[in-house]
């Protein structure tokens, strides 16, 4: 074996590793987080708006950080401390919530989680693309999201069958879900290999983020933005199926077809993207989102449709969410991709923050058709605006 395939395979070990890691700690997650809602309501002083809280702050929480461990990890040329640090923190928090007695320790432990995933994103997204080359980065992504995707389907399905089968208590899932945590942290030790190139220099953070966004990836950006502040969260589409009649027992059925959807396109569309360019299959991604919200605008209200609406609504999650993170180090420096990554994530965060925001008051004030009208035009507006980016870079 002669050293560039060596170097390939030690690559595709690298993303396999990658993909497990987050497999394990997904499925840790969502073991805990598919109980954490009824759990956090079933605490003396809770309510909704609170959960509402929690998360909203958490979430934005994170995506604001993940600006600045993306930038460090440029600093300083180390991708797998910021890794490990992140699914270490994650990992060892949320069994935590077994101990929690009132709704703010439950607040501590979800933004403690949180910056976990902040600390480890951006870096872990910028090693991935270090471990392979441009024409295979997509369908590296495809699987890296379908692994993820795969633990947030087994989380679940093992939490219900330990409370159901050996009669475990809410409290004992949540320390069950140590176990793969541990084996993420096992195997990010172990198998995860540092991939970043040697220094080139002393980088200062701000010259970084100036050069970041100079050219097309602030263009691309704008186009990400404006998606984001129309693209909602799943819990809609699951409000949604709720309102056309499908029973809270069958919810959960409903969130599967989200994330089996989600699973079985990754790996085709960064396939794909790899192919025919990742510009056309993101702009496909924007098309089904329109599709979906389209549909939840005009079609009746009900459970077939709910289905169907879900089924799209994972279909969409799966190709931008895999394209989009291929995309990006096309257009920066590999010494600037954790920067990139950072300013990617932290634009994405705010607009989606303000997305939900508005998308939940107009649908609680004014109805379904009305938030569902929010979103197709900025869906919209998205598509063109890529149209317009597609062809601007095939000019120069």
């Amino acid at each position: 074996m002669n050293h560039c395939e060596k170097n390939d395979d030690d690559s595709q070990k690298n993303i396999f590793a990658l993909g497990f890691v987050s497999f394990f700690t997904d499925l840790s997650s969502e073991m805990v987080f598919s109980l954490l809602p009824t759990f956090l309501l079933g605490l003396p002083g809770a309510s909704t708006a609170m959960l509402g809280f929690i998360e909203g702050f958490a979430e934005a929480l994170s995506y604001a950080l993940r600006a600045v461990s993306g930038i460090f990890s440029d600093k300083f040329r180390k991708r797998k401390p910021f890794v490990l640090a992140g699914y270490a923190l994650s990992n060892a928090v949320k069994p935590f919530f077994a101990v929690a007695k009132v709704p703010f320790d439950v607040l501590l432990i979800r933004v403690t989680d949180r910056v976990g995933k902040a600390v480890r994103t951006s870096p872990r997204d910028a090693l991935i693309c270090e471990s392979v080359s441009e024409t295979r980065r997509g369908a590296a992504f495809g699987l890296h999201r379908t692994l993820d995707q795969a633990g947030a389907i087994v989380g679940p399905v093992i939490a219900s069958a330990v409370m159901v089968m050996l009669s475990f208590t809410v409290r004992d899932v949540f320390w069950l879900s140590l176990i793969p945590g541990a084996i993420a942290l096992f195997i990010i030790l172990f198998f995860v290999k540092e991939r970043a190139s040697k220094s080139v220099g002393d980088l200062k953070l701000l010259e970084g983020v100036k050069s970041v966004l100079k050219g097309n990836f602030a263009g691309l950006l704008i186009v990400v933005g404006i998606f984001s502040l129309g693209a909602f969260n799943y819990s809609f589409v699951l409000l949604n199926a709720q309102e056309a009649g499908v029973s809270n027992s069958f919810i959960p059925l409903v969130y599967a077809v989200v994330n089996v959807a989600h699973a079985s396109i990754a790996i085709p569309a960064g396939v794909l993207s790899d192919k025919i360019g990742k510009e056309k299959v993101m702009l496909f991604g924007y098309g089904i989102f329109l599709s979906t919200v389209m549909m939840l605008l005009l079609l009746p209200a009900t459970g077939y449709v709910a289905v169907l609406i879900a089924l799209l609504y994972g279909a969409y999650l799966g190709v931008v969410e895999t394209v989009q993170r291929a995309l990006i180090p096309n257009f920066v420096e590999q010494k600037l991709r954790g920067t990139a990554y950072g300013l990617y994530y932290l634009v994405v965060g705010l607009a989606f923050f303000v997305s939900n925001a508005v998308v939940g008051t107009l649908w609680d004030y004014f109805g379904s058709s009305i938030a569902s009208l929010y979103s197709v035009v900025l869906s919209a507006i998205a598509v063109l605006a890529m149209v317009l980016f597609i062809k601007k870079k095939a000019l120069q």
